[in-house]
């Protein structure tokens, strides 16, 4: 008799062993879990548009959206990264999927210098698609706020002629979850195709 409980325990042991083992590879392949975990949560905006529309957080809301914080008079990063979501644009343009199930979100953080005329000329340069990118302003402290509470990006000075500030590109949810951020002044983090399809790939989620 006790060497059938004996026998018995070991087949137990073994059996959690087992298990354990599998929830270890599991977890290490990342089978079953998200490729985006959930890094932070959009707060509430409501931002006139660069056709003058208000649009709010929720507007969007559906819709896998890139984010980025800027304004017009950055010497540098500012319009390099633009232009890479142009890019990013135009290749998700080739099978509809901007403007249906992707949308862009550009918010100047200078908006007593970014001027609605201002901001047009700005995306017009990049020949941005405002059927699917929308260019906001809105109040200078919200949108700080906005910046650096949910989005955790740095942000130095008052006006275009002492700003210091985080470059990122936020990946965000059709819940208004924020799932990633691109380190746009790492020339390495963003790459266009990768993106692409990161944008896709949440798009089906």
């Amino acid at each position: 008799m006790t060497s059938l409980k004996r026998y018995k325990w070991s087949w137990l042991l073994l059996a959690v062993c087992v298990i354990a083992a599998v929830v270890l590879v599991y977890n290490a392949l990342g089978i079953g879990q998200s490729k985006f975990p959930v890094v932070g949560q959009v707060g509430d905006f409501a931002m006139e548009n660069v056709d003058g529309k208000k649009v709010s957080r929720d507007d969007t809301k559906g819709q896998v959206r890139l984010m980025y914080f800027y304004f017009t008079s950055c010497p540098d990063v500012c319009p390099v990264t633009t232009f890479l979501l142009s890019q990013i644009q135009n290749e998700l343009k080739k099978d509809g999927t901007f403007g249906k199930d992707a949308t862009f979100v550009s918010i100047s953080f200078d908006p007593v210098t970014d001027t609605r005329e201002k901001i047009k000329e700005f995306g017009d340069r990049f020949f941005a698609d405002y059927s699917g990118w929308y260019f906001l302003r809105g109040d200078q402290e919200k949108t700080r706020d906005l910046m650096q509470n949910s989005f955790k990006i740095p942000l130095l000075g008052k006006d275009s002629s002492n700003y210091t500030h985080g470059n990122y590109i936020a990946l965000v949810d059709r819940d208004n979850n924020i799932r990633k951020m691109y380190n746009a002044a790492d020339p390495n983090s963003v790459q266009i195709e990768d993106v692409v399809k990161d944008v896709k790939a949440l798009a089906k989620e």
